[in-house]
């Protein structure tokens, strides 16, 4: 079996760094194991240092997701076949890894398992660098909502003569009741509110903010300034 040791391998995440991947090839009969180099590195040993079995790999797996692994080698002792499976691994050093190995069960022709074959691929860089792009957008996000917000708010402030919890309230009251996002409200009424074109439906947007109070709880309408009724 080619070991991909020497391969190119490519994540998006990770750009032109590589990722680590390997190959694997287990003996059913002695239940020994051939790993390529990196799969010796992705388990935390050099090649010689131990002899790959099948009760040293079971040894390294997460406890949380021992017994499915566990559930789907017995499967494919049964019906052999292809398989794929995203697990967590600790090494020799206890560090996670986060892992796909892929490959298929081979059964000989009287319907026993011969061997199983396949691919680990170690992604636990991609992972993190995922979830860090990940949390750096939402952390950037929030950013952007919370200063649209505040604009929406100081809009309404002057627009309406009212304080800073009463023009809040009215967003969040609108928000409520129509079942949209605060962020998208104020992205409305900021945008809106910018440029004289729309000072039509800026003004019925402002008036559909006051009226939505009216089903709001009373503790909350308090707070904000009502549309002056009409002398007959």
């Amino acid at each position: 079996m080619s070991s991909f040791d020497s391969m190119f391998t490519y994540s998006s995440a990770l750009g032109a760094n590589d990722y680590t991947a390997g190959t694997f090839l287990i003996d059913a009969a002695t239940g020994l194991i051939t790993w390529s180099d990196t799969l010796y590195r992705i388990h935390g040993y050099q090649r010689g240092e131990v002899v790959p079995t099948v009760e040293l790999a079971m040894a390294h797996k997460h406890p949380d997701d021992r017994a499915k692994i566990l559930e789907m080698n017995a499967a494919l002792s049964q019906a052999g076949g292809h398989f794929s499976c995203y697990h967590r691994l600790i090494d020799s050093f206890q560090r996670e890894h986060r892992v796909l190995a892929s490959g298929e069960a081979v059964l000989d022709a009287d319907g026993r398992l011969f061997s199983i074959v396949g691919i680990m691929v170690d992604l636990t860089s991609t992972v993190h660098s995922e979830t860090e792009r990940a949390t750096r957008d939402a952390v950037a996000g929030a950013v952007r909502a919370r200063a649209v917000i505040e604009r929406a708010r100081g809009i309404l402030m002057g627009r309406l003569s009212i304080g800073a919890d009463a023009a809040f309230a009215l967003l969040c009251i609108h928000s409520n009741y129509t079942n949209i996002k605060l962020a998208a409200i104020a992205s409305q009424l900021v945008g809106l509110a910018e440029d004289p074109r729309n000072a039509a439906a800026f003004a019925t947007l402002v008036h559909d903010l006051q009226c939505h109070t009216a089903h709001a709880p009373a503790i909350r309408r308090e707070k904000v300034k009502q549309p002056a009724a009409h002398k007959s």
